[in-house]
């Protein structure tokens, strides 16, 4: 056995040993049956708390600041005075049905434990919302990151001019003179140099966040580029650059195709309106396919370790037995992940690339 079968059966086996103390706990209780469906869920959407282990009172979870404006009111507390949603602070609370995710405001000033069936009365919805969840801490901490790692690698430039790279300076060079060279440059060609800081930019945070997901430790483990809100809004800033961007030609094309039989566009244009809906279908594929894509590769390794438990409650000896397959699959499902990362980054950045490009007027770069 050579020595990285080795390591990787040694990180196999030591997580194997931590998931041991977490299936005990959750085959010890009778009263509360593991429930997949809601353990996924709430490890791939957004919270108010940044949680780390355990579950319910031995849960062990960062509280982060809710701020509310309610009623010409400015409202702020941390969201450990709400409990995992299970209390509520000075009447207010997490929501529930159909307004789960949200904050609402009780009818009474109630503080305290929020008992299991009891129906408490909503007054409302707090509509502003500018609380820090955890998608958003996690984007702050990603911008920090891309900020020092730049600014570092942009210092070692001016330290060392003319010399070969080393450290951080040797790790992103290869990253962006191939990203340049090989998406940016082709796309673009002469009006590349204009469009490479939002394109670079858009890469890297795609990639820094597919790699913090996929990370199960704080900072990690927030699904920031699983956030359809997230690639909503990158997938906008694409879509706008490149109608700001564009030129006459652009548009005449669009309603005058060419190279298309007339009678796609006269008495009825067909054409015309295909063209105009793929105005608008290109940035939902690019928020979709991203969102999609990390997602799915979430529930999947969630869904193999919830098979521990859930073979678990049915009895320990099974529960050990299939942690050893689940983290197998696990660590299999994380290599592919991490592949998955770069591609989703690399293929964001060069369809919006090529969408630019054809708007500029480069047929060329359209064509590519």
């Amino acid at each position: 056995m050579n020595y990285k079968l080795k390591r990787l059966v040694s990180i196999v086996l030591c997580m194997v040993l931590m998931l041991t103390f977490s299936l005990k706990s959750a085959v010890a209780s009778e009263e509360k049956k593991f429930d997949a469906g809601p353990f996924i869920i709430e490890h791939v959407t957004d919270s108010y708390g940044w949680h780390i282990c355990g579950e319910g009172e031995k849960s062990v979870t960062i509280p982060l600041p809710i701020m509310l404006w309610d009623n010409g009111h400015f409202v702020a507390f941390m969201s450990n005075k709400l409990h995992h949603g299970e209390a509520a602070y000075k009447g207010y609370a997490q929501g529930w049905g159909e307004q789960k995710g949200s904050i609402v405001k009780l009818s009474e000033d109630f503080t305290g434990h929020m008992e299991e069936g009891v129906e408490y009365p909503v007054d409302h919805v707090c509509k502003i919302n500018i609380s820090i969840t955890k998608n958003v801490c996690s984007l702050f901490i990603s911008l920090i990151l891309i900020g020092w790692i730049f600014l570092s690698v942009a210092k070692q430039y001016k330290k060392r001019p003319d010399q070969a790279p080393r450290g951080l300076q040797a790790l992103v060079e290869p990253v962006v003179i191939y990203i340049q060279d090989e998406v940016i440059n082709p796309s673009l060609g002469q009006h590349a140099p204009k469009y490479t800081p939002y394109l670079l930019t858009l890469f890297f945070f795609i990639l820094l966040n597919n790699l913090m997901g996929l990370i199960p430790v704080f900072p990690g483990g927030a699904n920031l580029s699983g956030n359809i809100a997230v690639t909503g809004i990158l997938a906008l800033i694409t879509f706008f650059i490149t109608q700001f961007s564009s030129k006459k030609e652009y548009w005449v094309h669009m309603v005058n195709t060419p190279g298309v039989p007339w009678w796609l566009k006269i008495p009825i244009p067909i054409m015309p309106f295909v063209e105009t809906l793929g105005m608008f279908t290109k940035p939902f594929v690019l928020m979709v396919r991203l969102f999609a894509n990390m997602t799915a590769g979430h529930i999947v390794v969630l869904g193999f370790i919830s098979l521990i438990f859930i073979f678990g409650q049915m009895a320990p000896a099974i529960g050990y037995g299939v942690s050893v397959v689940s983290i197998i699959f696990y660590v299999f499902m994380g290599l592919l992940e991490l592949l998955v990362a770069f591609i989703q980054a690399f293929v964001f950045t060069l369809l919006s690339s090529i969408y630019i490009a054809g708007a500029i007027g480069d047929d060329h770069a359209a064509h590519e």
